[in-house]
């Protein structure tokens, strides 16, 4: 098993896209990439945490692969916006991919690379995987819960 971690905006939308996914196992929300000791939810929404709205996905690498994850992280968000994605605006919503180990850190810069290269300036952060806090449980799962997650994006 491994572990990813991913923020592309509303953590709601990018966790359901990463749960459909063959070879995911398991996927939490939280919040990363901050200097607030286990922040709650109003405190991220507040801006002055510095954490990221995030999803941590737990994987088979033998069934999907970190750069088939990349790929679908590049395709549910614009990673051309600077924190922000559609409606929701502030540096919780930023662009992230927080690395695990030496593998994807050089996964990432090279797929953060090609994206580039397809044009748009591309302003994802890439950066090692700090403390995940999990956000509240209302959080987790939060568009199965409400009946909207077989939906499509």
């Amino acid at each position: 098993m491994a572990k990813a971690t991913f923020a592309a905006g509303c953590f709601w939308g990018i966790e359901k896209a990463f749960r459909q996914v063959d070879g995911v196992t398991e996927t939490a929300v939280g919040y990363t990439g901050g200097e607030t000791p286990d922040p709650s939810y109003e405190q991220v929404c507040s801006g002055r945490t510095g954490h990221a709205e995030a999803v941590q996905v737990d994987y088979d690498p033998a069934r999907v692969s970190y750069d088939d994850l990349l790929d679908l992280f590049w395709r549910v968000h614009d990673a051309t916006q600077l924190n922000r994605q559609g409606p929701d605006v502030g540096s919780q919503y930023r662009s992230a991919l927080f690395f695990h180990d030496p593998e994807q850190e050089a996964a990432a810069q090279a797929a953060k690379a090609r994206q580039q290269a397809s044009g748009g300036q591309i302003v994802t952060e890439i950066v090692p995987a700090a403390t995940f806090y999990l956000a509240e449980d209302y959080h987790q799962q939060y568009l199965e819960k409400r009946g909207v997650a077989s939906r499509g994006l």
